[in-house]
């Protein structure tokens, strides 16, 4: 089985789930579309294609949610089973090691119901073929016994709604990708609809805050409504040690700069991957590879966790040949940019 992607800033702004997350989360969940705050256009679109298939009768077409971690993929799953009236089932692409494994799954699945697949990119080849008979023609290939007395056979299965989620598609192979009748990407969200997110859950978990509270949380949280909402939990905690108990604006600055959170939503390891293409490697370019070792941090977790707000935000340059420090890193480090350095910028 594969491991997680590990991050030696787990604790830090992270966007992988942690158990305390998961936890949190559950409260946290908004129950509808309504209450889905943010990711507009594709709500709009979810609306009509739920509507439709219940106007039809019919099970939702399969769905693909792309995009960095915590931007609410998970989420917007279990509103499109809650939304539908069925059962969802959920499990993960690493722990599909073996075809019996999803076949178990498939099986159990009642009429209409929801299966959902997070990090659907990390699935097992064999595992994923089986899927291909599944998604399409809804049964699928057992193998019974082994050697000459094996056989195939063919089960039903009811009709569902796979709904796969991952960070990285370019993983997913054609065949499979294909097969998704609609794909989306969800994107960074914006500091007013990150406010509104902790406003909210601020509210569910009975913590008082002030609206500039809640703007500089949110302004810190690189986008991400998990990051911001972990961030409200740690606030939380100096607020009621150092303070009245209430998030106002001087106790959340003051608690995100002890967090080594600035103000453009950088923690310590972004400003050390910004810090190694500048000072190690002449501000770029560098392959990843050799980025990675030289932060002691996964490759993975740069190019899933750290590298897609980097780029967002303008602080690094992906090249054929390497990242490249942007012209705002050196500005946003302090560092003065050499002549020799502006390569790579057209």
């Amino acid at each position: 089985m594969k491991d997680k992607i590990k991050s030696k800033n787990a604790d830090g702004l992270n966007p992988i789930k942690t158990e305390e997350d998961a936890r949190i989360e559950a409260t946290l969940r908004p129950g509808s579309l309504l209450e889905f705050i943010g990711q507009e256009r594709l709500k709009d679109n979810l609306n009509v294609f739920i509507e439709a298939a219940i106007k039809r009768g019919e099970a939702l077409d399969h769905l693909l949610f792309y995009g960095p971690p915590g931007l609410g993929k998970t989420t917007l799953a279990h509103i499109i089973a809650r939304e539908l009236k069925v059962d969802i089932k959920s499990t993960s692409g690493p722990i599909l090691e073996r075809p019996g494994d999803i076949a178990a799954l498939l099986t159990n699945l009642g009429e209409k119901d929801v299966f959902f697949i997070d990090e659907i990119h990390r699935i097992n080849a064999t595992v994923e073929e089986l899927l291909y008979p599944a998604m399409e023609e809804f049964q699928v290939d057992i193998m019974l016994d082994k050697g000459p007395s094996a056989r195939s056979i063919k089960l039903p299965l009811s009709r569902f709604t796979l709904i796969g989620s991952t960070t990285r598609t370019g993983m997913l192979s054609s065949p499979l990708r294909d097969r998704f009748g609609f794909m989306a990407r969800l994107d960074f969200y914006s500091s007013g609809d990150l406010m509104q997110i902790v406003l909210r859950s601020a509210g569910i978990l009975g913590i008082e805050i002030e609206k500039e509270g809640a703007i500089e949380i949110a302004g810190r949280s690189r986008g991400t409504p998990r990051i911001a909402n972990r961030l409200l939990r740690r606030v939380r905690d100096f607020a009621q040690v150092l303070g009245s108990g209430t998030i106002d604006l001087n106790i959340a600055r003051n608690a995100l700069e002890r967090l080594e959170v600035d103000r453009n939503g950088l923690d310590k390891m972004d400003r050390e991957i910004l810090l190694a293409i500048i000072e190690k490697f002449d501000g770029g370019p560098v392959g990843v590879e050799t980025l990675s070792v030289a932060i002691g941090e996964e490759r993975e977790t740069i190019e899933d966790v750290y590298e897609p707000y980097l780029v967002q935000e303008g602080f690094i340059n992906r090249t054929l040949r390497g990242r490249i420090a942007t012209p705002k890193a050196y500005g946003h480090l302090g560092i003065a940019q050499k002549p020799a350095d502006q390569k790579g910028f057209f």
